[in-house]
Parts: structure tokens; sequence; C-alpha cells
């Protein structure tokens, strides 16, 4: 090899080792990389950055954008209650995504998947005190396995099958000559011409649907051992944080009337207890799980921030201290929660809320409380006023604005991440994503462009701020997507990959085309935690072709097995743009996706050399 080649590699295996260390983030490394690749020539500055255009990463891209429109008008929250709603169990849970998400990637691109079962999941682990950490790795790993069930699931598949195609033209060309011209077409030859013919829809499926199954085992048996147990940061820093007694009103529109606190999921969000129901006067305490929610029970928590938001979301539930604080359907984008600390001189101190008329005073309806070194036990209304407490309010926009120097109030401040859902763009959102869906399984459009038209229909018809569809980028998994192409064209433009590749299949000459088909695999496998699956695909082909050639076998069994294995990225985050969608909001580390990747591509590995030459065999 050459000194590129061996710069190339040695550099390469440092970064992995420096994502292990975690002396870095991977968006760092990966552009320090390809930077340094670049300033020693041995690819070009525009190989270098050349990701950041590419369409790949530009649909990602749009694809957070779609998402998040699909969270902000209540569609992922709808959905999570159907799928996950009746679920109270994680493993009830994994087999429920399980079944949902492998069909779903068989047929659709995996990016809009994960992008959509993403936040319903990590809401379902909020509200049952799950960790993230322990579905998300699962959830990208489902649909890298449904994936391979079908030709259209994966990218991957229509690319080796498209050249394919292309081989197959040449080669029954060059026999149809051969037989004009009088010449005999060996058996070998047929065998290859007919190994190499374009495969059906389903013809993967023989091999891909087992192969799914046995991955899916093995996560069900073996994801509480190997994947870790980490909380999202606000589950971290909920325990430390203010504590508040809060009072809301069943309506009589409200959603949750006719359920019991159980099928409310009234005792599962995390960090908030249900003190007591006041049903007419008539308090229950303690709150029995079958209790039945009536029209005009008020219910009394305790709780944080976090888990307060969640209750505020639920349609028909109202301030009990101002149950007249309402706000018109058309104008719920224009609330906001506030939390003001009263000061020593405000007129509400030795008044109750009640008393102090609060709403007709500052326009806001009063949440909850926070009184420190105390737990409050009264209703939020009766609490009478201290210098010191702390007030959650619902409150107009300009409410900040208008009492930031106010010396009624210290500290006046909005609460983070917090928006009322866009519920009345929910059909909208959900009928542009159903679009989306159509183009991209029919192929009408090209898939960048048809993800950019419709998250640029998202935020045009108000389904999504342009603030927000800016904020709800992963930028930190786009830098690392695109300057993971730049890396992946140095190990190219070196030769370093077909050097290795090629050392390894002279190793099993002589062991026959098993060996071989098993040695394709694992490079296969490996160069794909480092290289983008669609380039192992391509660069790999001709050296199964050639294989097929010196055995005399059929090249059918080499390319099914480069189909799997170009898309059993398990081992690192950054093979796979699923991994990397769920390496952040997991909490994951480098050596998180290493543990439970490993073993299952060690096992797949075995299934693959199994089945694929039973399946598909070599004489054809």
């Amino acid at each position: 090899m050459s000194w590129e080649a061996w710069f190339t590699l040695s550099l390469t295996a440092l970064t992995f080792w420096a994502l292990v260390k975690d002396w870095a983030t991977p968006d760092v490394l990966f552009v320090l990389t390809a930077a340094v690749l670049s300033a020693l020539g041995i690819i070009t500055p525009t190989e270098a950055f050349a990701g950041f255009s590419n369409t790949g990463m530009l649909t990602v891209a749009a694809l957070f954008v779609v998402s998040a429109a699909l969270r902000e008008t209540g569609i992922l929250e709808y959905i999570g209650q159907q799928v996950l709603g009746s679920v109270h169990t994680e493993h009830s849970a994994f087999r429920r995504l399980a079944a949902l998400v492998v069909p779903l990637s068989a047929f659709l691109n995996n990016t809009p998947i994960v992008a959509m079962m993403m936040p319903m999941v990590i809401e379902w682990c909020r509200r049952r005190s799950v960790s993230p950490s322990k579905l998300l790795i699962p959830i990208s790993y489902m649909a890298i396995l449904g994936g391979t069930c079908t030709l259209i699931g994966t990218s991957t598949n229509l690319v080796v099958d498209g050249m394919m195609t292309d081989e197959h033209k040449q080669v029954t060309q060059s026999l149809n000559a051969a037989k004009e011209a009088g010449q005999e077409v060996s058996a070998a030859n047929r065998r290859f011409q007919d190994g190499i013919r374009p495969m059906g829809l389903f013809e993967i499926s023989v091999v891909g649907i087992p192969y799914a199954i046995i991955g899916i085992c093995y996560l069900g048996l073996f994801r509480n051992r190997l994947l870790p147990e980490r909380k999202e940061l606000l589950e971290q820093l909920g325990d430390s944080r203010r504590e508040y007694l809060v009072e809301m009103m069943v309506q009589a529109d409200c959603r949750l009337i006719g359920q019991t606190v159980e099928q409310a999921n009234l005792r599962h969000l995390p960090g908030l207890f249900l003190i007591e129901i006041d049903r007419e006067g008539r308090i229950i305490a303690p709150v029995s799980p079958e209790e039945m929610l009536v029209a005009g029970d008020r219910l009394v928590f305790t709780g944080v921030v976090s888990s307060i938001v969640e209750l505020e979301r639920i349609g028909g539930l109202a301030p009990a201290a101002d149950p007249e604080y309402q706000v018109a359907p058309g104008q719920q984008r224009k609330r906001q929660l506030v939390e003001a600390v009263v000061s020593e001189t405000s007129p509400l101190v030795g008044k109750t809320i009640r008393e102090a008329d609060f709403r007709a005073t500052y326009n806001a309806a009063v949440l909850a409380v926070h009184r420190n070194a105390a737990r409050l036990t009264n209703k939020v209304g009766d609490i009478e006023l201290r210098p010191g407490d702390t007030l959650l309010m619902q409150t107009r926009p300009h409410f900040i604005r208008a009492n930031r120097n106010s010396t009624d109030f210290y500290l006046v401040s909005s609460v983070e991440d917090w928006r009322p859902l866009r519920s009345d763009r929910a059909w909208i959102a959900l009928t542009l994503f159903g679009m989306l869906l159509i183009l991209m399984t029919t192929g009408l459009m090209d898939t960048a462009v048809a993800s950019m038209l419709i998250a640029c229909g998202v935020v045009m018809t108000g389904c999504l701020s342009a603030g927000d569809a800016r904020r709800s980028i992963e930028w930190q998994v786009l830098i690392t997507i695109a300057a993971s192409f730049g890396v992946g064209k140095a190990l190219q433009n070196s030769g370093a990959a077909a050097a290795v590749a090629s050392a390894l299949v002279d190793a099993t000459h002589a062991y026959g085309p098993l060996a071989a088909l098993v040695c394709f695999y694992l490079i296969a496998s490996i160069l794909t935690e480092m290289v983008t699956n669609n380039a192992v695909a391509v660069l790999l082909f001709p050296l199964c072709l050639e294989t097929a050639k010196l055995f005399e076998v059929s090249p059918r069994p080499f390319l099914i097995a480069l189909m799997l294995a170009a898309s059993a990225s398990f081992v690192t985050p950054i093979g796979y743009q699923t991994n990397m969608m769920v390496y952040g909001p997991g909490g994951y580390r480098f050596g998180d996706f290493i543990r439970a990747g490993l073993p299952l591509n060690l096992i797949l590995w075995a299934t693959a050399a199994f089945i694929i030459p039973t399946l598909f065999p070599f004489a054809g």
C-alpha cells in the first residue's frame, strides 16, 4: 500500500479511538480528520466537504423539521397514545415497537420512521420513568433490520440491484455475441449470467425476514444487560428542581372524563404526585388508581415543572385557582409559561390568589406555587402568599416585558421548552407527511427534493414556526454525517479500502466459496462502520463478481451477503444515520454501540453464513 493508504487507515483508527475515549464530540473529530486528509492532498477540499451538499444529509435535515411538525401539532402524541398508551412495561413497549418499526422499514425509508418514533418513545419513557437509553438503540436497529426484508427497504439493496442490472445486460450481450459467432457458452458462464439477473421485490425476503427475526430476538433477550440505564438531562435535574403545588380542574370537555386515574396516566408522570381529589367539597385522599374522573373534579398535585407542563397540555384541564382563564383556539400559540418570585414589596404579600384577583390584575393564571423549605398542602387558590414564593403562571406574551422591572416580582423568566400544541394544524401536518411517504415510496420525485418541499410546506402552513424549524435540526448529527463522507472518500482515493479487501479475499482462495462469502460479509460489515453503506456496496461489488468467477460459482450468494452486510451497521453510531439520530437523545457513549452491536453483528454474521448458501446455492 502507498503511504497515503497507510496514513488514512492510521488516522481513521485514531479517530475511532478518540471517539471511544470521548476526547471530543463526533462532529469535531470528523471535521478535523477530513481537514487533515485534505491538507495532505489525499482528498481535495471539494471532496473533503462535499458531504455538506450531499442529498442524503440534506434529506435528514428536512426530516428533522417534518418530524418536529408532527410533534408540535400533537400527531406524535396521538400515535404514542395508540401504540404505547396502554403499555405499562418496557418489555411490552419493545414488542409493540418491533411490530411497528420492522414492517414499516421494509417498505419506507428508515430515517423518517426513526425520526417519527424517537420523540414518541422519549415521551413514553418520561411518563413511565423508563430510561430512553433502553429503547432508542433498539429502534435504530429495528429500522436497519427491517430494511433488509425487501428490495426497496434500503438504498443499499437498490444500489446493488442497479449494478446487477447493468452487469447482466453487458454479460447477456457478450454471451449472445459468442453464440452468434458459433462459440459454445460454458455452464459456468450461464451460471454467472443467471446469478446477476435483477432481483425481485421479495427475493431477498427469504433471507432478510429470518435475519430480522433473529436480530429482534437478540434485542428482546439481551438489551437490558447490554444497554445502559441513563436518564435524560431533564430527569437528572428533576430531583433538585423546585417542587410546586398544582391544582387543576377537570372541565366538561376534558378527554379524561370517564377514565380512571391509571388510564389517564396521571400516576406515571415523573416527579409528580396526585395528593387528593376535591369532588364538590368531598376530599378523596389517598387517591386510588381505579378512581374514576368526573367533570368538576379539582386535582391537587405536587411536582416539578417538566411534569406540570405535561399536565397543562391536556385539553380540558384548567388552573383551578382561576378556571375561567380561557384562550381562544386561534390564540393558543400566544400563551406562555412564566416563573416569577414574589417580592417583599409586592401587593400580593399576605393575600391569597383569589383575594388578589390575580387574573384581572396581571392577565395571567397561577398554575402552581413553590415555597422554599415548606411543602404546601392547601389548595392553590387558598395559599396566602409570602415574599420569596415562586409562582408558575400561564400568561400572555407581553407579561415578561411588562413585569421584568416591576417591584411586584423578582426574577421573571419564561419556562424553557414549553410550547402549546398546534392541534388546529394537525390535519395539515398529517396530509403533508402522507404526501411525503407517497413521494418517497413511489419514486415520483427525488427523496431530497420531496423532503425539502414538505419541510417548507409545514412551515408555510403554520404547522411549525421558522424558528422552531431551525431549532429542531440536530446540527451535530448533520455535521458528523457530512464530514464522514470526506473520510470515506479518502479511504477510497488512497486505495486503503481496496487493499484491505483484496488481502482478505486472497487469504480465502484455498478454502472454497463459503470461506470467501464469510470473508466478504466480514469485510463489508467492518467497512460499513467507517464508510457509507452505499460506498461499501459499490466498492465490493466487483470483488464479489471476480471471486465468483474464480470459483466458477453463482455470484448471487455473494451479492445477497453484500446487501445484508453493508446495511449491518450496529457497532458504531457513525456507521448509519439512524444510529446517529438516537446517539444524543439517548445519552449514549460510543462504547454503548460496541457493547450492544458487536454481539449482534457476530450473530448475524453466523446466521448469514448458514442461511445464504442454503437458500441461494453456489451451484445456482
